[in-house]
């Protein structure tokens, strides 16, 4: 037997963790587990299943392990189970959808909700704004463009000299994000220019964060065989057949290749004009050998 009252004390005690200060909820039931626990010592993942409505006591263990997901179904009687009032449950079943997303068009639509969240960019501001910077190209080539003597943080100048295009608004929201993140500082004649700020992004999104950085930038450079004239710009390309062993040594070789190109670029002495994207990329065109094939 057990005491509603008892279990409710416990998660009163866990409310002090703020579901809104998580990306990973899992961490997040792991420590609204041990606060519960703290609040009240005979709180146990027997109790839990019985306030969630589910058969399986084992259930909570299990999906802060990783080793179960949640389901529309267990989700709802998780925060049923924590009493969570209306805005933060929402904020958690978004936690779900972005830690369990299949695709990354689906765990975008999941971010994209986490951060419109008030209390989430009250929380995590500054993770935020790292990870639009990274997830978006116009970011970086406005902090690059800032290097030219006639730069101008004018949104009308940035959207009509960044190619492609931009709107005004991106070019508005963009400046608002580099000074705030101290990537861009006025000099001293109120020129904003490139400084070393801070873009700190959280492990659960950094992965997200790259390959929006990635798929953006290939997709640009996709377009430029058609929308850019050969002398401004050059792809080159080889497929080749090369043993598994190797791959770790052709990734230092183009790690070195990109120190190198920055040396290259860092150390010009003349004005910078044009920002230019210089993309690397390495990846299969074919599946490995089966297993035990030679």
């Amino acid at each position: 037997m057990y005491s509603l009252g008892m279990a409710g004390t416990g998660r009163r005690n866990a409310r002090g963790v703020k579901v809104h200060t998580y990306l990973d909820y899992r961490r997040f039931l792991a420590d609204w587990f041990q606060a519960a626990k703290a609040g009240n010592s005979r709180f146990s993942h027997r109790m839990f299943a019985r306030l969630a409505g589910v058969k399986s006591p084992s259930l909570l263990k299990q999906v802060m392990t990783g080793e179960r997901n949640l389901t529309a179904t267990t989700t709802d009687g998780f925060v049923r189970a924590m009493a969570l009032p209306a805005r933060e449950a929402a904020f958690f079943a978004d936690l779900v959808a972005f830690n369990q997303a299949e695709t990354q068009a689906e765990q975008n639509k999941a971010w994209a909700r986490i951060s419109a969240s008030r209390r989430f960019r009250e929380a995590r501001t500054l993770e935020g704004q790292s990870f639009d910077y990274i997830s978006h190209w116009h970011y970086p080539a406005i902090r690059e463009l800032a290097h030219r003597d006639d730069f101008d943080s004018d949104p009308r100048w940035l959207a009509r000299t960044l190619r492609p295009r931009i709107t005004e608004a991106q070019a508005s929201k963009a400046m608002k994000l580099l000074l705030s993140l101290g990537l861009l500082a006025p000099d001293e004649h109120g020129v904003p220019r490139p400084a070393d700020g801070s873009v700190v992004t959280p492990h659960e999104v950094a992965g997200l964060a790259a390959r929006n950085y990635h798929r953006g930038m290939l997709e640009l450079a996709r377009d430029s065989i058609e929308g850019a004239a050969p002398d401004e710009r050059h792809l080159a390309a080889v497929t080749v057949a090369i043993p598994q062993s190797l791959v770790p040594r052709l990734k230092d070789e183009l790690n070195r290749m990109q120190e190198r190109l920055l040396d290259m670029c860092d150390g010009s002495e003349e004005s910078a004009e044009r920002v230019y994207q210089i993309h690397l990329a390495l990846f299969p065109l074919s599946e490995p050998p089966a297993s035990g094939d030679s």
